[in-house]
């Protein structure tokens, strides 16, 4: 599955809708991705990354977020075709530093 994210966003669905939530606006180039994310508790992210043959992603991250807390990791996606043709990234993620720790998340394609 080839997939071009350049110049889609993603909103994190762990957030109701209309709620101030993270959003990432995606690059694509080549095998090379990147973003800037911002929103709900996180004041400014980015993240850069490879984009795999099937469309998978491997990225490191970096963000501030509002309480001052600097936060880097790394994260694997994996995207999912919705029923409406957006993209939905399941992605397993882990944090370093002082508040390590390991999850699961989800974006899914905003749609401007």
């Amino acid at each position: 599955m080839s997939i071009d994210y350049d110049g889609r966003s993603f909103r994190n669905t762990g957030y109701p809708p209309g709620e101030d939530a993270p959003v990432g606006h995606y690059r694509h180039e080549g095998d090379l991705l990147w973003a800037r994310f911002d929103g709900g508790p996180v004041r400014r992210g980015s993240l850069n990354g490879l984009v795999a043959a099937d469309g998978k992603l491997e990225f490191t991250y970096t963000m501030v977020l509002a309480d001052g807390e600097v936060v880097a990791g790394r994260c694997w996606s994996t995207p999912e075709i919705l029923a409406d043709g957006r993209i939905r990234l399941n992605e397993r993620w882990e944090r370093y530093g002082a508040g390590a720790s390991s999850g699961e998340s989800a974006l899914e394609e905003v749609l401007t």
